[in-house]
């Protein structure tokens, strides 16, 4: 379901992958790890698109790297739900309207993005906070409404980039419990990460980024 052949990628003359093949099946939970500047976030980027391969093919569903038009890339992104470690919400709107803001930008109409926007925030348990202004919410609240909005599009995948990155190790496993909950229900999740004590809590496929490619770790061996 998701795909990297032979990825290569350099920007301004420095190579951050070499030759990477990764494959993620559906229904998959992977951590991605690494030391930092290593290309952890660059890989997510190659799987939404917004960055091409210098060389090699990514795959996801049915899109692919080498083909894909820039006027299609809203069709793959309603597909994924991204998740940042700075939570990229919007300051001036409730808690809401965040969510329907997101989903409105990719073609939903006013009854889905209601039904939608409903569903995704009791699943994480922010309903009760809807009309809350994202001032008065927590750095795990912001972090629950950042995952409410990645994942009222009905993603087939979600690209989680250092999510827990900011957060108290108490507050990080509730999110990464609810990640893990959201993967039981079907969804793949691609997580990147360096909090090796919260992946020991919660083993899964584990994937480092090292020496310009991806490279199997076995989960037990952290």
């Amino acid at each position: 379901m998701i795909k990297c052949t032979n990825v290569a990628f350099a920007f301004d003359d420095h190579l951050i992958f070499s030759d990477v093949n990764l494959t993620i099946q559906k229904g998959e939970f992977v951590y991605i790890v690494g030391e930092t500047g290593c290309g952890k976030t660059t890989l997510m980027r190659l799987l939404y698109m917004d960055l091409a391969p210098t060389t090699g093919i990514v795959r996801i569903d049915t899109f692919s790297s080498t083909s894909v038009k820039k006027r299609k890339l809203y069709q793959l992104r309603r597909k994924l739900g991204i998740i940042f470690q700075d939570y990229k919400l919007l300051e001036d709107r409730s808690v809401y309207d965040n969510v329907t803001f997101a989903l409105q930008a990719v073609g939903y109409s006013s009854r889905d993005m209601k039904m939608q926007a409903t569903q995704a925030l009791t699943q994480v348990g922010l309903i009760h906070r809807k009309k809350s202004p994202i001032g008065e919410l927590s750095g795990g609240e912001q972090q629950r409404l950042s995952i409410a909005r990645a994942i009222a599009k009905d993603p087939i995948a979600i690209l989680a980039d250092e999510p827990t990155g900011n957060l108290d190790p108490t507050t990080s496993a509730d999110i990464l419990s609810l990640l893990r909950k959201i993967n039981l229900g079907g969804t793949t999740v691609l997580l990147a990460t360096h909090n090796y004590e919260l992946m020991k809590k919660f083993p899964a496929r584990t994937v480092a980024i090292k020496n310009y490619k991806c490279e199997e770790l076995d989960p037990l061996s952290l």
